[in-house]
């Protein structure tokens, strides 16, 4: 009996051993110290005592884990939605900051609008008046390619009431317009037309003359202000020869001496 008591207090010794359980290890000893007559029953009971109180702890230990396990994940979930809260942070500035530069933007849009709309309605009948100076220039103008800058003025009164086309856009083909009787100043040009139903051959230098030369040769004449009709004057067939060569690209520039009138005093 004495050699099985003492193989249970190694058992035992072993287990608290293992589980790092010292004091256990001490009382077990002092306990064997104290009863060491005692019955094999009993000393069955003693260890299966110790086995539950054993399996007890690591069931407590394994709570203890599983609770600190849960404190860690908790934790780190909280540190996780306080930086997606700091993010949803930066994130609600960033929108305040973009509304309230668009209600800016807005605001600017509508004064924008509003200007737009005055000026549109003042730049209407500032349109209609150009156009009207400009159809009443071209028609009192020398008259060279005559239904081409008409047709021209035809177009862009066709084009004002149309709604299709924008105010700004209107007012550009208008200046437009303006710009290209402007150029006819400064450049030579020579084109083929019909006078008096006979092929001629035009030359107009800038705006201060206009003259025709049939394409024998045989006639030469220009426009003459004062009277607004054609004259014939073969002096200058060689002048008018010349300036047409020139006008096509067919030979330099050069000196031209052709019939300049001065401007009609009123």
């Amino acid at each position: 009996m004495k050699v099985n008591w003492m193989r249970a207090m190694r058992m035992m010794a072993l287990r608290a051993q293992a589980r790092g359980v010292k004091g256990y290890l001490l009382g077990v000893l002092a306990l064997g110290a104290v009863v060491l007559p005692v019955s094999a029953a009993k000393l069955s009971d003693v260890t299966q005592s110790g086995d539950q109180w054993l399996v007890a702890q690591v069931d407590s230990q394994k709570r203890v884990d599983g609770l600190a396990e849960q404190g860690r994940d908790l934790a780190n979930d909280y540190r996780t939605t306080l930086r997606e809260s700091e993010g949803l942070k930066l994130y609600l500035q960033q929108l305040r900051s973009q509304l309230k530069s668009q209600e800016e933007e807005m605001t600017v849009i509508r004064q924008e609008s509003a200007e737009l709309d005055r000026t549109n309605i003042e730049i209407q009948p500032l349109m209609v008046r150009m156009l009207d100076s400009l159809e009443q220039f071209v028609a009192l103008d020398v008259p060279f390619l005559k239904q081409e800058r008409a047709g021209r003025v035809e177009k862009l009164k066709e084009m004002m009431p149309r709604a299709d086309v924008t105010v700004s856009e209107k007012y550009r083909r208008i200046v437009e317009a303006y710009q290209i009787e402007m150029e006819y100043g400064r450049t030579i040009e020579a084109y083929k037309g019909k006078l008096a139903d006979k092929e001629v051959d035009f030359l107009r230098v800038g705006r201060v003359g206009l003259f025709y030369q049939t394409p024998d040769g045989a006639e030469t004449g220009y426009w003459d202000r004062d009277k607004k009709d054609w004259t014939a004057d073969d002096d200058y067939t060689e002048g008018v020869k010349e300036g047409l060569k020139v006008a096509k690209k067919q030979t330099s520039p050069n000196l031209l001496i052709v019939p300049i009138q001065a401007a009609a005093s009123k």
